[in-house]
């Protein structure tokens, strides 16, 4: 295949037996081990507890060692360095049924790192990917303060010093912090006089929660089911062997499409969960003798957050699988196209996600304004998932911007 040639898409976006077989074993293993009540209890027991005394919410470490055992941490890593080498269809299909149990876990964290050690690509990444394959848990530590989704400038800075580098500084929004055991962090380089390095650099590494000089500050956010922090590093020294990649920029921009879309098969997750609970809510609650799902005002946004679904998911399932077709062919000749279409499925899902939720918590009634409502534990995990990484209106305006910047390139 010429290295410029775009692969041609395969039927039904790659999914076979095998992504049907873990998504199945998936749901059933979470309709087991994480029913709604179990997941209240976990993370919503004590509302003073969560938001006003700063109590991170509780998770299954149990169900979490569960996961390892069935490899779920090495979904995404090559089966060179120990893991499943599994087709991104597959991981949608699975983080989708995460999504839909709310499950409060470190997978998509993890996951996420993952992609970016795969595209690093030295033996040094190849480490971290073994450690992952072997049921360690991983988070970015990639986002500056202003919370630029584009990776360009992070706040850490990284000082040439004997064979490896200083690293000073915090990144922001770090996923499930408190639950990973190593992050892979972004800092652009620095001269040892001060200035920037040539040409602006950046480097990735891999650092343990452990190492000596790095703390997490805990922040509030909504979200129940997972836990975010700033990552500090006070004058960490990191060995060359830590370092995974002089091209820290470049390699993050090649993961992101299967960091979007696994965010984005997330958002299809609990949207799903809150539309088939509001069916069953509407086809119970009677109003006038009737069913409230007898009624226009009700029926109709359902049947608008079914199609938002529909659309978003299709969407999801394109985007991976134009990364498994860029992946198995070798090449970057479908990058653009695979980028395009995971900020695609992240701004559907957002949509989705954004009305699905405004929607289950108003055809809920009093109750869905209560905190003995099971709604709200998923409307903020999708709150949540619509601002990570950029919301609809962010991954919209990048889209325009490959969009007309490829148009404007044809006409020259």
């Amino acid at each position: 295949m010429n290295e410029n040639e775009i692969p041609e898409m395969p039927k039904d976006f790659g999914f076979g037996p095998d992504e049907e077989m873990l998504r199945d074993l998936a749901k059933k293993l979470l309709d087991q081990e994480m029913p709604i009540e179990k997941m209240r209890r976990l993370v919503a027991a004590d509302p003073a507890a969560t938001y006003e005394e700063g109590q991170r919410p509780g998770w299954d470490e149990a169900l979490w060692r569960q996961c390892i055992e069935l490899g779920w941490t090495g979904l995404a890593v090559p089966e060179s360095e120990g893991g499943a080498g599994f087709k991104m269809v597959g991981i949608a299909a699975l983080v989708e049924e995460v999504g839909g149990h709310a499950l409060a876990s470190p997978l998509l964290a993890t996951l996420n790192a993952t992609y970016v050690l795969r595209e690093a690509g030295t033996q040094q990444a190849r480490v971290g990917l073994r450690a992952i394959a072997d049921g360690a848990s991983a988070s970015l530590a990639i986002t500056n303060q202003r919370g630029a989704w584009d990776h360009a400038r992070p706040d850490i800075v990284a000082t040439p010093k004997d064979d490896g580098y200083v690293l000073r500084g915090s990144a922001y929004f770090v996923q499930d912090a408190f639950k990973s055991d190593l992050f892979v962090v972004q800092a652009r380089l620095e001269q040892e006089g001060g200035g920037e390095g040539q040409g602006g650099g950046s480097i990735l590494c891999v650092l343990r929660s452990g190492t000596s000089g790095l703390a997490l500050s805990q922040d509030h956010i909504h979200d129940l089911t997972r836990d975010q922090a700033t990552l500090v590093l006070d004058d960490v020294m990191v060995v060359a062997a830590n370092v995974v990649s002089t091209h820290g920029v470049e390699t993050l921009d090649r993961a992101w499409p299967a960091i979007l879309t696994t965010v984005a098969a997330d958002l299809c997750g609990s949207s799903e969960w809150q539309l088939q609970t509001t069916v069953e809510y509407a086809k119970t609650r009677k109003q006038f003798d009737r069913p409230i799902g007898f009624f226009q005002a009700v029926k109709h946004p359902l049947s608008n957050g079914m199609i938002a679904i529909d659309r978003a998911r299709s969407l999801v399932y394109h985007a991976a699988c134009c990364i498994d077709v860029n992946l198995e062919s070798g090449t970057d000749a479908g990058f653009e196209g695979a980028l395009q279409n995971a900020r695609m499925a992240k701004s559907a899902a957002s949509d989705a996600g954004r009305f699905m939720s405004d929607r289950s918590v108003q055809l809920h009634g009093g109750i869905g304004f209560t905190w003995e409502c099971d709604v709200h534990l998923y409307f903020k995990r999708s709150m949540h998932n619509q601002m990570l990484y950029g919301d609809a209106t962010h991954q919209r305006r990048a889209l325009a911007d490959m969009i007309i910047g490829k148009v404007s390139s044809d006409a020259g």
